[in-house]
């Protein structure tokens, strides 16, 4: 096995495009070398791309912030402006694994182990964030809700990686949250998992929302009829129902160990209503 650490974007494509076998990218490493251990992959080579320069940054970024796909989910939790404008996004980010996991672990890693489970994901599709993906043919940018294509599955191409994950501006009178299920109350996969971005106008009525699901379908769901029940509202509990009512609609989930398709389909709705309460408390909205 090789292992490589370039120092730039342009020769980490290089080697990613040239590599015979399985190239796998190290930015935290807390799902790849798990998975080495457990004999799930053995890559031919290892491409550690810490050493990029900017790849370690939270930066500022047209009002929004760009945060850089080797920064781990610890460094976005001690970050006061980035935290301030997405709490939704840094709690999610927050939620994986234990303290010493989050000193490594990333949100561009979480994004690209492509774990219906994911915690970060449902937040930042909430968001309207996207990924900027470098590659043979340049640079190119799209919604970080195009690149999961199903558990494991990314639509990322032959030596392609993340570089960066861009929050957008906030807007004013708007919030965000996540909230998850969880059997345990510390350090588990979630059985349902919900993001939300709201906007609100002056007169305390959602003019725009995002709702995602997580943890009930193969890749995380952007639902629109869920948005489209808060549009036009004062986020009030008729509204909230029928927000309830579309999550719970949308959802496609499994059964399994850690909770049957009845549950799931309902906690996504209770769990959406209770997401909307606090992205509506976050935009400035009455309770």
């Amino acid at each position: 096995m090789q292992y490589q650490a370039p120092t730039t974007v342009e020769s980490a494509v290089s080697a990613l495009t040239a590599a015979e076998g399985d190239c796998h990218i190290l930015a935290g490493g807390t799902d790849l070398l798990v998975r080495m251990r457990s004999g799930m992959v053995s890559p031919a080579a290892i491409l550690d791309i810490k050493k990029i320069a900017g790849l370690r940054n939270i930066a500022r970024e047209d009002g929004g912030w760009r945060i850089g796909a080797a920064v781990s989910c610890a460094e976005m939790g001690e970050h006061d402006g980035l935290g301030s404008d997405w709490p939704g996004v840094v709690e999610a980010a927050n939620l994986i694994g234990s303290v010493q996991i989050q000193g490594r672990c990333t949100i561009a890693g979480n994004l690209c182990n492509a774990s219906p489970a994911a915690d970060s994901v449902p937040a930042l599709v909430a968001a309207g964030a996207t990924a900027r993906i470098a590659g043979p043919n340049g640079t190119r940018e799209t919604a970080v809700q195009n690149i999961c294509t199903g558990p494991g599955a990314t639509s990322l191409g032959k030596g392609e990686f993340i570089t960066s994950i861009l929050l957008p501006a906030k807007k004013p009178n708007s919030g965000d949250a996540y909230l998850r299920f969880i059997p345990r109350t510390e350090m588990d996969i979630a059985v349902v998992g919900c993001g939300i971005f709201l906007t609100l106008d002056n007169e305390g009525v959602c003019a725009s929302a995002r709702v995602s699901l997580g943890a009930v379908a193969p890749t995380v769901l952007l639902v629109e009829e869920a948005a489209q029940a808060l549009v036009g509202t004062t986020v009030d509990e008729t509204a909230l129902g029928a927000l309830a009512a579309a999550c719970s609609s949308a959802a496609r989930p499994i059964n399994d160990k850690r909770g049957t398709i009845e549950f799931r389909t309902h906690v996504s709705g209770v769990l959406a209503q209770r997401a909307a309460k606090i992205a509506k408390k976050r935009a400035g909205g009455s309770s």
